[in-house]
């Protein structure tokens, strides 16, 4: 009778719990929560913190509060580094994508990076459980992004993927339904923020922050050459002079920053290409690379796998939403996804 009635409640949901972002899909209306996976808490050093905001309030607190207050982001690789505040976090986009309705009890598909342990596959699931779900389901992040790319996975032929996201790049090589070969780094968005950051400190001695970071990465940053030098200004803390100031850098200069982090995904790209199997190799030569994620907006990345690899490489449609939507069409297609899913668990 009780799990009749949480049914009743209940309402299918898919999250894309990402590093960066948490984006949540319900059949028949879409995405309808894309926040930061950002919660700022009020720190009184006990186990029961205060939730004071999530999501996009939560990241404008970043490198702003006093020290009672502490903006945290609960995900950090693609995995689960602070339960509790994951857990507080879930249900507050749980609630809220159902209109707050306390009594609602989904059916929850969460994606998670092909190279988590078993561990920190345990840890998202209760997490999700903990915060209100009746049934979880887990999802490796390469086939939903395939999915949501509108990939035919489901055919005898090779397909590839490259999921850029904010903790971690996901390469895969998709045949028959499942995965051939994956290859996962925590080298992804957060990373050539980090990049930048310590670029302009070496080189200006100025320290910025995290979102100022980001925003020089989106504005300007660039994997390959491009025809025109794009310039901006940014402001930091001066660390010789400990007071605020001004510079303008271009985009070669963030190229430069950034070969590090993109180096290593460009490995991880050719490290895939050399284990798959001679067959799919064929067809991945005619079909080519297939990039998702965040990390796939940064300017000319495309065209510069494309010179590294010699293979035809495109960026999704959607790059940013293509897990969540991936994740979503499982939801509508259950029956017919079904086998994809990593596991099963439903409460007592």
């Amino acid at each position: 009778m009780f799990k009749q009635l949480a049914g009743f409640f209940s309402s299918d949901m898919a999250i894309d719990l990402g590093t960066a972002n948490t984006l949540v899909y319900i059949p028949g209306r879409g995405i309808v929560i894309n926040e930061p996976s950002v919660v700022a808490v009020l720190d009184d050093f006990s186990d029961n913190r205060k939730i004071l905001a999530v999501g996009h309030k939560a990241k404008e607190m970043i490198g702003k509060t006093p020290d009672h207050i502490v903006a945290i982001r609960p995900i950090k690789d693609g995995v689960i580094a602070d339960f509790a505040t994951t857990e507080a976090m879930l249900k507050y986009f749980i609630e809220k994508a159902h209109n707050r309705r306390s009594l609602v009890r989904p059916r929850i598909v969460i994606c998670i990076p092909s190279g988590v342990t078993d561990v920190e596959r345990r840890a998202v699931e209760e997490s999700a459980l903990s915060a209100g779900a009746r049934e979880v389901y887990l999802v490796e992040e390469p086939i939903a992004a395939a999915i949501g790319a509108d990939m035919p996975i489901m055919d005898p032929s090779g397909n590839m993927i490259v999921d850029i996201g904010g903790g971690t790049t996901e390469v895969a090589i998709l045949s028959l339904n499942g995965i051939v070969y994956s290859k996962s780094v925590r080298v992804a968005g957060d990373k050539m923020d980090e990049t930048i950051i310590n670029y302009i400190k070496k080189k200006y001695s100025l320290l910025i922050g995290e979102r100022t970071a980001e925003k020089v990465k989106l504005e300007i940053g660039e994997a390959y050459p491009s025809a025109e030098i794009r310039e901006m200004e940014i402001k930091g803390r001066d660390l010789i002079r400990g007071v605020p100031r001004t510079i303008k850098i271009n985009s070669q200069e963030i190229r430069e920053a950034l070969q590090e982090p993109i180096r290593a995904i460009i490995d991880a790209v050719k490290t895939s290409l050399e284990k798959t199997p001679p067959e799919l190799s064929s067809d991945i030569h005619d079909r080519g690379i297939v990039l998702t994620g965040g990390g796939a907006l940064l300017t000319n990345l495309d065209i510069l796998i494309n010179k590294e690899t010699g293979l035809p490489v495109q960026k999704a449609d959607d790059p940013l939403c293509c897990v969540v939507l991936g994740s979503g069409k499982i939801l509508d297609q259950f029956d017919k996804y079904k086998e994809l899913l990593i596991n099963y668990r439903q409460t007592e």
